[in-house]
This record gives C-alpha cells, sequence and structure tokens, in this order.
C-alpha cells in the first residue's frame, strides 16, 4: 500500500515558479514509476509529467516541456515538480500518482492507475 500526500500548491503571478512536492509512505517507493496530472475546472485530468523507478527516464507533456522538471529521492520517498515560466493556463489541481508501469502513467490510464494523492492547487494570475 502506498499513501500519497501532495504539497507545495499556491497561488503566484504569470512567469513566476513554484515546487511541487509529494510524499509517499511504503516501504515499496522505489518500485513505482511515479507522475503529475493535472485537472483544470470543467475539464479532464491530464498527464504533465513522470520519472521512472530508477529517475534515469523522465516524460513531459508537450505544454510543459521545457518549463516542468520531474525529480525524485528514492532515499526520502519524494517526487518534485519544479514549474517554472508558469502561465495562467496550468492553473489546475495537481495530482501526484504511482504505478509499476510507466506506460500507464505517460499513457494517461487513470483507471489503471495504482494510487492517487489528493492534489494541491495551483493558481496563476494573469
Amino acid at each position: 500500500q502506498v499513501q500519497l500526500v501532495e504539497s507545495g500548491g499556491g497561488l503566484v503571478q504569470a512567469g513566476g515558479s513554484l515546487r511541487l512536492s509529494c510524499a509517499a509512505s511504503g516501504r515499496t517507493f522505489s518500485s513505482y514509476s511515479m507522475g503529475w496530472f493535472r485537472q483544470a475546472p470543467g475539464k479532464e485530468r491530464e498527464f504533465v509529467a513522470a520519472i521512472s523507478w530508477s529517475g534515469l527516464r523522465t516524460y513531459y507533456a508537450d505544454s510543459v516541456k521545457g518549463r516542468f522538471t520531474i525529480s525524485r529521492d528514492n532515499a526520502k520517498n519524494t517526487v518534485d515538480l519544479q514549474m517554472n515560466s508558469l502561465k495562467p493556463e496550468d492553473t489546475a489541481v495537481y495530482y501526484c500518482a504511482a504505478d509499476t508501469s510507466t506506460n500507464t502513467i505517460v499513457a494517461g490510464r487513470l483507471y489503471d492507475m495504482d494510487y492517487w494523492g489528493k492534489g494541491t492547487l495551483v493558481t496563476v494570475s494573469a
């Protein structure tokens, strides 16, 4: 069993930065690929970024490539999302996800995901 708790959301002006963190419980954290998703009001939840269990492979949605960076620390059971050059369209609730398959995360197979966090709100003002 893995529990995920996100933190770091808040209000930021366009062009600013935020760093989200996801803390995972459980001794098997390093067995899971991790990802970030987001859901804006009235829209479906969408893939943002993923990182393999080893941290050696990362994947990004085109909309955030070059602005967001995902990283993980298996010793601390954390996965972070550094968000730079934020835009108003980045406003959403951001969710942390864990799955044994990186493909499940990258393909956005929401209903196949092993674990979800409860989300943290990011608001980017114009």
